[in-house]
Parts: C-alpha cells; structure tokens; sequence
C-alpha cells in the first residue's frame, strides 16, 4: 500500500491549536527565567523540545489551573537549553500490578519507571502523568518517575507463602529499557530476581539496551522462563526519529531481535502502532525482515488516540505530516465511531471498518506465509521457587 504523497518530516513553523498548548507549571530554565509555554512563541517552543516527541505541554486534566500557549510577538532567535530529563525517586508500596481488563492479554505487570523518555507521541501511556499532576505531553518524556526499590519489593512479594506464580509482563505501559535505564538498572536487577526465583516473564521494548541483559535472558530462555517482543513500526529513519525521538533506531532494533534469536530467547515482532495512511504500507516488509533475523511470533496493534494522546498527535501530525493529517483522522475516526478514540469500537468490538480490516487480513495473510502462526512453546510455571537464601529453608532435594 503506497503513500500517496511524499513526507518530509520537517516541522512547519504555525500556530499551535488552543487545545494543545499550555504547561500547567512554569519550568525555570538555567537562568532561572520563567519559561512556560504560556510565554513562548511556536518557533520557540519547538527548539526548547527539541529532541522530543511532543510540540506543547498542556496542564493535565486534574490540575485546577489551565494555560494556553499565545504568541507574543516576541519571537526571539536565540537558542533555548535543551529540555533535560528530571528523575524523581517512587516508593511504592508494592510492585505487581493486578490487572483485570478484557483489553489485555496478560494478568500482571510490573513497571520500573512512570513516563517514558522514548517520547513516542503515539504513547497511549501519556495520560497516565495526570495522576501526577503533570502534562501528557513534554512533562510525559522530561518528568520521570523511577521506582529504585523495585527489585526488594519483587522479592518480597515472591516470598509470600500465599504468592501463586504466573507470567509477569514488562513493558505494557511505559519501556522498561528506556534511556534513564543505563543509568538505574532497575529492569536488570528485576531480571536478576525473577532468574534466582524461576519466574516467568515477558518483555516487551523498543530499545536495543534488552541485549545488555542476555546474560540473564538467555539462561531464563533455556528453562522456558522467558519471551520478549521488539517493537518496530517503521524502517523510515527519518519517521522513527521524528515519531520516537529517543527509542533505538529502527536498523538497531532489528539488531536486538537477531542477538536475541541468537541467545535462544523465543523473540517477537511487534508492528504497532499501525497508523493508517502513514506506516501502515511497512507492515509486511517489517515482518519479513524480523523473520530473517530469528523472530518466530508477531502482533500488531492499530493506532489508539485516548485522552490528551489525541491533541498532542494531532498537534504532530500538522507539524510533521500536514499534507496528509486529515486523511489519517479520518481513517481513525472511521474506526472508532466517529470519534478520535471509542474503547469499544478500537478494542472491544470485532473490526468493521474497510481499512482497519484491510490491515487486519495482510497481517493475518503475513503471519501464515512467515510461520508466525506456529503456537509458542508453553512459558513453564512449575520451576518457580523461593531461594533457600531468601526463604530460610535448605533444599532438601538440592
């Protein structure tokens, strides 16, 4: 399926939408001046997020306050600093979310940070920082939240005398290997705690840093502890760093699945999102080549829009993409009833649109012509055990 006009991929210098714009809370830059988006110009907001996935910082939803971005004439051509990530440590109380959605297809998850500074804008996390009273848009991929005790809290919960093991997923909300993980190893050391224990995890990313951990992946792979999943939605270098600015380039991701294969991981593709009229003419092409470098199993999601992820893709795609913004809303609005984003038109019901279930059937057609289709080896929930270390116990059987 061929584009029908060429993307250049080069963000146009217009005025922003009321309804994508405002940053709830001033952020001081080095001077200490106030640089609000409530203050700047179009031109400037694009050099100061630089680097980022979003074009505005609108106030979350919950925050009493909301600000709109106005042009003040002062369009000044000076270089603004960069936009640097912010960490802030979480302590939660507990580790392994319970979940219970006929959306998903996994029971527990775990979720080493809050934001991501891959900064897809397609991210249907995003709204998620409005818990934080934070914006879904730059705050989602400069404000992050990592959860250091992560690995004590996973051992602890494990040691429960009532703990019953099942597959744990990683990577379900926000990437576990994102760029701040070189820096806390949070992911490594849950790895490191569900190898001593013999407890079965999936991975799901978009960063070549999974390869760092084959050490631990690959041993966990021989006892049919683990699968992972790499995601990958385009080959165009220059739509991957516009779309997901800081996510491994495509050619390295694809890397990460043949070092995977390699080790003896059980390794995915993941072609999602599909975005009609704008990737989704790479699907085949994507597999075939994932296929090549030893993946064995495949999925693919199509472009969800909730909340503020809405605005803030919109806002994108007129920057990026105008020449062929309004056929893609158009194609997303066929698909959920007319609007930007239905939960049971996207996701709960059987596909009707034509053009989502075009994607649907080349990717079924897909799937069987590359063996996708073959059923996995079973993930092995009987080897689960409380190390003698932790447990106080002696192996008997040892």
């Amino acid at each position: 399926m061929a584009r029908a006009a060429h993307l250049s991929f080069h963000p146009t210098r217009r005025p922003p939408s009321k309804n994508g714009a405002a940053q709830g809370e001033g952020a001081s830059g080095e001077n200490g001046a106030d640089t609000s988006a409530a203050q700047e110009s179009p031109a400037r907001m694009t050099a100061r997020g630089k680097g980022r996935g979003a074009r505005s910082n609108a106030s979350g939803r919950y925050e009493k306050e909301q600000r709109e971005e106005t042009d003040d004439g002062w369009d000044l051509e000076e270089e603004l600093p960069p936009l640097r990530t912010e960490v802030t440590y979480e302590n939660p109380r507990t580790i392994i979310n319970f979940v219970n959605s006929p959306y998903v297809g996994f029971e527990r998850s775990i979720n080493p940070y809050r934001g991501c500074e891959h900064g897809c804008i397609y991210c249907f996390a995003r709204p998620s920082h409005a818990y934080m009273g934070l914006s879904a848009g730059l705050d989602f991929e400069t404000k992050l939240f990592a959860k250091p005790s992560a690995p004590k809290l996973l051992e602890k919960e494990l040691s429960n005398k009532n703990y019953r093991p099942k597959v744990i997923a990683m990577g379900t909300n926000t990437d576990p290997y994102q760029p701040v993980e070189r820096r806390f190893q949070i992911m490594r050391g849950i790895l490191q705690v569900f190898s001593r224990f013999n407890h079965p995890v999936t991975i799901l990313t978009k960063s070549q840093l999974i390869t760092r951990d084959i050490d631990i992946l690959g041993p966990m792979a021989e006892k049919k502890l683990t699968r992972a999943m790499v995601s990958i939605t385009t080959q165009d270098k220059a739509l991957a760093r516009s779309m997901e600015p800081r996510a491994s380039a495509p050619k390295w991701r694809f890397e990460a699945i043949r070092k995977l294969a390699d080790a003896g991981v059980s390794t995915g593709i993941m072609t999602g999102p599909m975005i009609p009229g704008l990737n989704d003419d790479e699907m085949e092409t994507i597999m075939e080549k994932a296929a090549e470098l030893g993946a064995t199993f495949s999925a693919m999601t199509i472009l969800r829009l909730p909340l503020e992820v809405s605005p803030l893709f919109q806002e994108w795609l007129e920057a990026y993409a105008p020449n062929r913004a309004k056929r893609i809303m158009r194609h997303i609005r066929d698909m959920n009833g007319g609007r930007d984003y239905d939960a049971n038109w996207s996701r709960g019901r059987e596909i009707t649109t034509p053009y989502a279930q075009l994607i649907r059937e080349r990717n079924r057609a897909a799937r069987a012509r590359l063996g996708f289709d073959r059923e996995n080896a079973p993930i092995d929930l009987s080897l689960f055990r409380v190390p003698s270390e932790v447990s106080g116990q002696m192996d008997l059987f040892g």
